[in-house]
């Protein structure tokens, strides 16, 4: 069951042109923060938006005619769904998606203009696969399942095979992990090429199947998750890709969700690159080991996984991002419910080169005295240590201050 690097090499053959060989950007601000040089691999800008089309045409391009016919089936948040919907486009099948209730309605509608039918079961992308399994049975529809199979795992693993061509002196590769099979056909591309190359997981805190799998030496179900990371939350590692990362991934890391927050926005920021939380999650990492050479030696490369990321959810994550990195400071304060002393307090911020954003008064609340008002103030600010300074200047000045 397990994948080798000639049938990596065989999925490259039959990808042909249908899947990019996608750019890889030198990082300088990143590589400042690691100690050495990185690079970014640009999977964001893949067709469909994230690796996913490699594994999903790899596999349905292996089906047989009567295969085909019968149609196919999967279960994704959205990423696999449509390198499914896609392929099979492209392959003359038909593709039916179960996404979890609360998928990003891009990625639901990018789905469907690929020419798949979606249907929505549970609340994460296990409980739709559940589903999606019900439905072959009832229909004979051929499972394409996002992580679990040798032809996805070696699809995937041609991002392994650029990843040695493009950077030839690589250290070590940092890649995202959900079910584990990108980070598998990576790490079976790399090591067979490179054995020396260091290649390193990152999961989602609140999605982390993997730690308690490999300290348990067999896949582990978590009892429940809970990360905007939606493209790696999966509850159970597969059989197959677990097996490959036990045996040839170096290390395995978790990031945190302010970490995957700051990673979108210093991306978007620094790098010029727009990605979704879970493609984040190799940055997230390198960011969490400011120079953290020995977990990352360089030349190192982060592996930016997908780009489908709603832009609600955009800009939610960005305002978390600016918060985590000091850029924002919601406090609030109570003064003396008399003229002036709001004028006050804002020439203070002033003062101290701080812009308020939001002003808001409460005069009635059962925290306040009759002569007294509360003043919430949402506050730009330059980074951490301003953020400290601002709110050092105001607590000098007297003001009792309750950050948010």
């Amino acid at each position: 069951m397990g994948v080798t690097l000639a049938e990596v090499e065989q999925a490259r053959h039959v990808l042909g042109d249908v899947a990019a060989v996608t750019p890889v950007e030198s990082s300088r601000w990143l590589g400042g923060v690691l100690g050495a040089p990185v690079h970014l691999k640009c999977e964001h800008l893949q067709r469909t938006g994230s690796f996913k089309i490699r594994g999903a045409y790899v596999r349905v391009a292996g089906l047989s005619a009567e295969e085909r016919a019968r149609g196919v089936v999967a279960a994704s948040a959205g990423n696999h769904a449509q390198g499914v919907a896609l392929a099979a486009a492209l392959l003359g099948a038909s593709a039916t998606v179960f996404m979890p209730r609360g998928a990003t309605i891009p990625k639901e509608q990018a789905t469907r203009a690929y020419g798949a039918t979606v249907r929505y079961e549970g609340t994460n992308v296990d409980e739709a696969l559940v589903a999606a399994l019900a439905f072959a049975d009832e229909t004979g529809a051929v499972v394409i399942h996002p992580f679990d199979h040798p032809d996805i795992i070696a699809g995937q693993g041609t991002v392994g095979l650029e990843l040695v061509e493009q950077v030839p002196d690589l250290a070590s590769v940092v890649v995202p992990c959900g079910g584990g099979g990108l980070l598998a056909g990576v790490a079976t591309a790399v090591k067979g090429l490179r054995p020396d190359v260091r290649v390193i997981g990152v999961q989602a805190e609140g999605a982390a199947c993997y730690p308690p799998s490999l300290a348990a030496g067999q896949p582990q179900t978590l009892a429940s998750m809970r990360t905007m990371a939606d493209g790696i939350a999966i509850g159970r590692p597969g059989e197959v890709p677990f097996a490959a990362v036990s045996e040839l991934v170096d290390e395995m890391v978790t990031v945190g969700e302010e970490s995957l927050s700051r990673a979108l926005l210093l991306l978007a920021e620094r790098a010029k690159q727009v990605v979704e939380p879970g493609g984040a999650a190799a940055v997230a990492a390198m960011l969490d080991h400011p120079h953290g050479v020995d977990l990352f030696p360089g030349p190192a490369v982060a592996v930016l996984s997908g780009g489908n990321i709603d832009p609600l959810l955009l800009l939610q994550v960005l305002r978390h991002g600016l918060a985590a990195a000091g850029r924002y400071l919601s406090v609030t304060v109570r003064v003396p419910d008399r003229p002036g002393e709001l004028l006050q307090l804002l020439q203070l911020l002033a003062d101290a080169d701080a812009n308020v954003l939001d002003v808001v008064h409460q005069r009635v609340s059962a925290r306040l005295n009759v002569d007294e008002v509360e003043i919430a103030l949402r506050v730009e600010t330059r980074g951490q240590s301003h953020r400290e300074a601002v709110i050092d200047s105001l607590r000098r000045s007297g003001y009792s201050v309750i950050l948010a």
